[in-house]
């Protein structure tokens, strides 16, 4: 075999010669090297001083060596650290905007809570069932102002049921269909209510024109309203129940006396209508000047039955007794003087 074909084939046993005690060479240093590096080797002065060379000249070289190593060791730790970062900051911004949402839940539930607590907090006189509602929708106008509610015939609502959110008096049903019923505003222009100031009694009649606040008309009595005073139903009339807030007395800028109503302290969102019912609404109003009908009469006593009557017998008549005779013979008459013979 040529050179042409095998060039390896004469150098091959030198190579494998050479490999052979590069190996052994290089275990006897290693072997030489452990048991050098023992403690008591290390202190002694020939090896330490060797050791000391060795570490000064291996120390900059391994430095420079791990320089690259730990640059691209740190970025590749940055880069990862960027993208948890950038995985971690979309994981926190769901759960923000997942707890945002529960948040305003749990605001939304306070709130209504806040407002059932009130609505079942109210008391009327006299004490009369309630129907708990939500407005559903308003119409507003220069002078109309009226609400939808949630809640109709089919729950025992009628025309005329005062209706009052969890601050006080919102106006009256004016109509109703089975699901759904009509609130007449206090400030609509067709909106009449007897009310009374709490502090001196006076009645009024709270007049809706359209605005904010309704007018105290008819209003007497000296000193009858002050700023501030609370203004209640007076209940008069029967149409409502006597007590129910209805707001605070105001001076308007036409110089007259105004109410702000305590509705308008909060948005009207839940409701409660009572369903009062009053004399007015009988069908017959002469029935309240109907004289009451007569007692009903008194049943005779029971007493024992009449024993038979027995036949009476008439005792009998006795016979009449004989007259005696006289024993004495009777005078003889004398004769008057001067008579004829």
């Amino acid at each position: 075999m040529s050179f042409r074909d095998n060039p390896f084939g004469e150098v091959r046993l030198p190579l494998l010669l050479g490999a052979a005690a590069a190996a052994v060479v290089a275990l006897v240093v290693a072997f030489a090297l452990l048991m050098a590096d023992r403690r008591q080797t290390y202190q002694e002065g020939a090896y330490h001083a060797l050791r000391k060379a060795s570490d000064g000249v291996v120390a900059p070289v391994t430095g420079a060596v791990a320089a690259p190593v730990r640059w691209l060791g740190g970025v590749a730790s940055g880069v990862g650290d960027y993208f948890f970062a950038v995985s971690e900051n979309r994981r926190l911004k769901a759960e923000l905007a997942a707890a945002r949402g529960l948040r305003d839940k749990a605001a939304t539930l306070e709130d209504e809570n806040a407002r059932y607590r009130a609505l079942l907090g109210m008391a009327v006189d006299p004490p009369v069932p309630m129907v708990t509602a939500r407005a559903v929708s308003e119409s507003r106008g220069p002078y109309a102002n009226t609400r939808l509610i949630n809640a109709g015939a089919d729950r025992g609502v009628k025309v005329g049921h005062p209706v009052l959110s969890e601050n006080g008096l919102v106006g009256r049903v004016i109509g109703t269909s089975p699901r759904v019923s009509r609130v007449l505003m206090l400030t609509d222009a067709a909106s009449r209510t007897p009310v009374m100031i709490q502090r001196t009694r006076a009645r009024a009649i709270l007049t809706g024109d359209g605005g904010w606040a309704p007018e105290l008309a008819y209003l007497r009595g000296r000193d009858a309203a002050r700023d501030g005073d609370l203004v209640l139903t007076s209940g008069d009339g029967g149409v409502l129940p006597r007590g129910l807030t209805v707001g605070r007395v105001v001076k308007g800028q036409d110089g007259a006396w105004r109410v702000r109503l305590a509705s308008d302290a909060a948005p009207i969102d839940f409701v409660r209508v009572l369903l009062f019912e009053d004399f007015v609404k009988l069908e017959d109003l002469r029935a309240l000047n109907r004289p009451a009908p007569p007692p009903p009469p008194t049943p005779a006593p029971r007493t024992a039955p009449p024993a038979l009557a027995t036949p009476k017998t008439e005792p009998a008549a006795k016979p009449p007794t004989p007259r005696a005779a006289p024993t004495t013979a009777p005078k003889p008459v004398s004769k008057p003087a001067g008579a004829a013979p």
